[in-house]
């Protein structure tokens, strides 16, 4: 992709301490065993130095069929958020299936005027391929509340979530690359070679329906891209067939690199010697196509998560499996 060709990234101001910080119910609803996640977010960014605050929707109880309200008040309520000033940060509570039905009352000139961080992934990674799409923001596919910062955060060995808790602070206050991603044992090149290009992806199956709407991220801002996706739930078919809409979709053929995430409670994986492996998907539906590609990298529904910065240009060794995140996701 070149310079030219490029979507204008739109970046998020910087956070300060004492800024004002919201969790937000942005698709399902809180169920009250998961309180306590909510409160341990607020105690982590608190200690980050925040001031934090719960939209009204974030409500234990509230409930409209799978989601926390109708997708208009979920739409009315975030709205409010990206037009309040005092507002610098919204994190999700939680994902689920809702951010389909607001896309369109997504008021996108408050996203210009004032973009901020939004902070999620599964269902919200919608929202940051959405508002990309139409605006170039900048979408944080990081921890939300549920079970990020308040489960998997809290049950992480302490060495893990002192290196999390430094990136994602770096991520949120810094204005420089953030440079390599912490790696781990579990990072698996599955094609080996070199990429470099801008991250665009989420979760499979919301990347490949995005595609079809008027959202969908342009075509030719895939010309050169690390595509980064996971996966939760399902069969491994339906992975190898969201991966084969991509392909028709010609974005297989556009990309860089590919990065895929630890995938979690998908049936025909459930053990370590699966035939096929996700691994063995990835590759038929890739065929010939001299992509490289680093396997088993912890952002999704699996665990703590990596921030995987939507828009954000990254540097990818898949032999010597290493991830870098090459500009600053604030300015």
């Amino acid at each position: 992709m070149t310079d030219s060709d490029s979507p204008q990234l739109l970046r998020p101001r910087a956070l300060r301490p004492g800024d004002l910080v919201v969790i937000a119910s942005l698709s399902g609803p809180l169920p009250a065993m998961y309180e306590p996640h909510v409160e341990q977010t607020v105690a982590v960014l608190k200690r980050w130095g925040f001031r934090v605050r719960r939209a009204p929707l974030l409500d234990v109880g509230r409930q409209r069929w799978w989601s926390a309200a109708t997708p208009a008040e979920i739409a009315a309520e975030l709205n409010g958020l990206l037009r309040d000033p005092e507002v610098r940060a919204i994190i999700a509570a939680d994902g689920g299936m809702t951010a389909f039905g607001y896309l369109d009352l997504v008021d996108l000139d408050a996203v210009r005027a004032d973009p901020k961080p939004i902070l999620g992934y599964s269902d919200i990674s919608l929202l940051h391929l959405a508002l990309y799409a139409r605006t170039g923001l900048v979408g944080f596919h990081a921890d939300m509340a549920v079970p990020g910062f308040g489960g998997h955060w809290q049950t992480a060995p302490p060495e893990r979530r002192a290196e999390l808790e430094a990136l994602y602070q770096k991520l949120l206050t810094g204005t420089e690359a953030i440079g390599a991603l912490p790696a781990s044992p579990s990072w698996e090149c599955w094609r080996a070679g070199q990429a470099e290009g801008r991250l665009i992806g989420g979760v499979v199956n919301r990347l490949a329906l995005v595609q079809a709407t008027r959202f969908a991220v342009p075509l030719e801002w895939f010309d050169g891209a690390v595509l980064f996706w996971e996966e939760m739930g399902g069969h491994t078919s339906h992975v190898w067939t969201y991966l084969q809409v991509l392909r028709h979709a010609g974005i297989l053929d556009r990309i860089s690199g590919m990065v895929v995430g630890v995938p979690r409670e998908i049936a025909g994986l459930e053990s370590p010697g699966a035939s096929p492996s996700l691994a063995e998907i990835v590759l038929d539906v890739l065929g010939d196509r001299d992509i490289p590609v680093l396997g088993n990298v912890e952002f999704g529904h699996a665990g703590p998560n990596l921030p995987m910065p939507v828009g954000l240009r990254a540097g990818l060794d898949a032999g010597r499996r290493t991830l870098a995140l090459l500009e600053p996701a604030t300015r």
